[in-house]
């Protein structure tokens, strides 16, 4: 595996971290400072402030965990795109516990020898 590769593996592993945590800001900071989220049923999010916010909201939601399984990246100069699979623990306050399994697509930056988060789509695989 090369270096970016690992890198992308270490920032996955600081997002997940993050969010078991409950930690919203901590989950914001695997981002660039302009970074976008592009979730399912919104209008595009950008900006370590509007990240923290709907992070904070779908923990709030109940949102546990999420655990990210890569299957592809392709680098290109200080950006990489990685493919992969999602699964969210979810347990809302009251009710059972369930999982959503779904794919997503994030386009890495180096930022300023870091890679971070920089462009972030993803949805479910669950029949609407």
């Amino acid at each position: 595996m090369s270096a970016t590769y690992d890198a992308i593996q270490a920032g996955n592993a600081n997002f997940m971290a993050a969010f078991q945590r409950g930690d919203a800001a901590g989950v914001a900071a695997c981002y660039t400072a302009d970074g976008q989220l592009l979730p399912p049923g919104s209008t595009p999010l950008s900006g370590t402030a509007n990240i923290t916010a709907f992070w904070q909201g779908a923990m709030s939601l109940g949102i546990k965990s999420a655990q990210l399984a890569t299957q592809s990246i392709e680098e290109r100069g200080d950006l990489a795109v990685e493919v992969g699979q999602y699964t969210l623990d979810i347990q809302p306050d009251g009710t059972a516990a369930m999982t959503d399994i779904g794919k997503y697509v994030v386009v890495w930056k180096n930022d300023g020898g870091t890679w971070k988060l920089h462009v972030d789509i993803w949805n479910t695989n669950n029949p609407a």
